[in-house]
């Protein structure tokens, strides 16, 4: 039997929280909604080309936003060490180009397991809390802008799943 990616919940939002706990709960909004846009798809549908030229597929952007994850939280932020787990210095671009091969349920699986280890990692960490980074104006980031550019990643993304989805089976919404 052919693997299907499974369903998600809808994750909610609480208006009148702080502002962490609205951060979070968006960042776990934006994933759901990369996840429902994959969900009941095959994986040979999560790994259909929006439109050509385009490489774009559902299985590249939940690839890409994984890496995504792991280099602002756990790589950036907290500067562990950690490879990349799509792309090389051959195939910079591995997350959206390599999807031909990929294991749809593994790198389903791996989602799920890196985006729980990003919440994992900086939970303890207050949001003005500062990283060094060496490419930003100041020489450093803090976590509250590692949280709104990680959401501004999937705003991006979670359009583009919209259109590829649409393009697979016609479904919209969320």
């Amino acid at each position: 039997m052919a693997w299907i990616a499974p369903e998600v919940a809808w994750a909610r939002t609480d208006m009148a929280c702080g502002e962490r706990e609205m951060l979070e709960q968006w960042l776990q909004r934006r994933r759901a909604f990369l996840l429902r846009k994959c969900a009941g798809l095959t994986a040979d549908q999560l790994k259909t080309a929006s439109v050509a030229p385009s490489n774009l597929t559902l299985l590249g952007l939940l690839r890409h936003m994984t890496g995504v994850e792991r280099f602002w939280f756990r790589t950036k932020y907290l500067h562990e060490d950690l490879p990349d787990l799509y792309c090389t210095d051959e195939h910079p671009d591995g997350d959206f180009e390599l999807v031909a091969e990929a294991d749809a349920a593994a790198d389903h699986a791996r989602f799920l397991a890196e985006t729980a280890a990003c919440d994992a990692a900086v939970a303890g960490f207050d949001l003005d809390a500062p990283a060094d980074d060496p490419k930003a104006p100041t020489g450093e980031v803090n976590l509250r802008w590692v949280y709104i550019h990680v959401l501004e990643e999937y705003a991006q993304h979670t359009g583009h799943a919209d259109l590829i989805r649409e393009r697979i089976d016609g479904s919209t919404g969320v």
